[in-house]
């Protein structure tokens, strides 16, 4: 029997409506089962202390564990390919680093591909880079330093928490965009840069701010500068290195991300429950506590701040030409 057209053009719409239904029923139960967040780096610093701020804050909203999985190795890159060969269903989720960015130039090989392999959902903290001196170096504020190191080429020590890490090129684009030379010298980690830099070992580094605030603040290292575009409340009377070099910003920062072609629904339920939290005043204490400062907005804006990085170190990289330590 043939049916009238109306009756036809009914059925088909509700087939395809119908067969809409899993998809689109699934993004909105989401999720359906405990969530992974894997983080590349050790239990206790910052990405990890933000995946677990975020992850409490992210179970307790859509109801469902979110569970950090801590796994270092191979400069962050060990968490991104499990990220990357999990199911794209939103269950699997990257704490990503300004370090997968800086990975992108840093290593001619990789098995993934971070900038197609991995979809940005939200942005959650930067966290600001202090350039730090001992006090006996004879430099207040960084157009000092700039000066003294013109007046002593490659006699003043600048020492980072490892090659190729946020802090070596924070310390690179300071010396391309000054003018300078000065001697780097990288260490394993802030804390045994840190040890040294307050015996006067090296006489200057850039570090993450939260790893270097409290000495700081107890007036062991002298610091001349911070590293985004604006001055900080944390530390309101240390400017920002922009005022003496103009368009220089270095912060390193983290964000959440998740394999490739993972459906929109799913990254909209995770950006906007991210923005809520962003937006929590305890949240936002919490994210303060950790000397960072939050870092809202869309996918797409998170995905703008990861290709701007990748073309900026990517430039340091090769100007630089930094390689990864072996081994």
């Amino acid at each position: 029997m043939k049916l009238p057209r109306r009756l036809f053009l009914q059925s088909i719409s509700a087939a395809a409506a119908a067969s809409a239904l899993p998809h689109f029923a699934a993004a909105s139960d989401y999720p359906t089962r405990p969530v992974r967040m894997i983080v590349g780096f050790p239990p206790g610093g910052v990405t990890d202390l933000g995946a677990r701020i975020f992850g409490e804050w992210l179970a307790q909203r859509l109801n469902q564990p979110f569970v950090v999985e801590n796994k270092p190795g191979a400069s962050t890159q060990l968490a991104a390919e499990t990220v990357v060969h999990a199911p794209a269903d939103g269950h699997t989720l990257l704490m990503a680093s300004s370090t997968n960015a800086i990975n992108v130039a840093l290593y001619e090989k990789h098995n993934y591909d971070f900038i197609h392999d991995i979809d940005p959902v939200a942005g959650v903290a930067r966290f600001p880079l202090v350039l730090e001196v001992h006090p006996s170096l004879p430099v207040k504020n960084a157009a000092e330093l700039i000066a003294y190191a013109r007046a002593n080429p490659n006699q003043i020590t600048l020492a980072s928490f490892g090659t190729g890490t946020a802090g070596h090129l924070a310390g690179e684009l300071f010396k391309m965009m000054a003018g300078i030379k000065m001697t780097h010298v990288p260490y394993r980690g802030s804390g045994p840069m840190l040890v040294d830099l307050m015996a006067g070992q090296v006489q200057a580094a850039f570090d993450n701010l939260p790893s270097s605030i409290e000495q700081i603040r107890s007036g062991k290292l002298r610091a001349l500068a911070l590293t985004t575009a604006t001055r900080l409340d944390l530390l309101p009377d240390v400017p920002a290195l922009k005022e003496t070099l103009p368009g220089y910003e270095a912060s390193a920062w983290i964000g959440l991300g998740v394999p490739a072609n993972t459906p929109n629904e799913v990254t909209a339920v995770l950006n906007k429950t991210v923005n809520e939290g962003l937006a929590d005043p305890q949240i936002k204490a919490r994210v303060a506590n950790l000397s960072a400062v939050t870092l809202s907005g869309s996918p797409a804006d998170f995905g703008r701040l990861i290709a701007e990085d990748v073309a900026k170190w990517t430039r340091v990289i090769r100007a630089a030409d930094i390689k990864p330590e072996q081994g």
